[in-house]
């Protein structure tokens, strides 16, 4: 059974993207740890946090709705999203379209 846990720490591109309104996010731990993956505007401010506790080893999706932690729609643009795992972290940019 542990031939299918992923070896590695990743995160995918978000799809769809551009993206309106829903795209998801896919990411692997090998190892049961802290997850968090944040989405930050242009100007580095926190838009909304989509996941944040422990996981076991796996892969996971999660789809961001373009709502932001107050529940109100963000704005067309780019987005940057972090994931951070233990002592990895990962920085994508994902294009909101309205």
């Amino acid at each position: 059974a542990t031939d299918n846990l992923p070896y590695k720490f990743s995160e995918s591109q978000n799809y769809p993207n551009p993206f309106n309104p829903v795209t998801t996010i896919a990411f692997s731990v090998p190892t049961r740890t802290e997850v968090t993956i944040e989405i930050f505007n242009v100007l580095g401010q926190s838009v909304r946090t989509l996941v944040h506790e422990t996981k076991s080893a796996g892969t996971y999706y999660v789809e961001w709705n373009g709502l932001d932690d107050a529940e109100l729609p963000a704005s067309t643009g780019v987005y940057l999203y972090r994931f951070t795992a233990g002592e990895i972290v990962q920085t994508k940019k994902m294009l909101l379209l309205k």
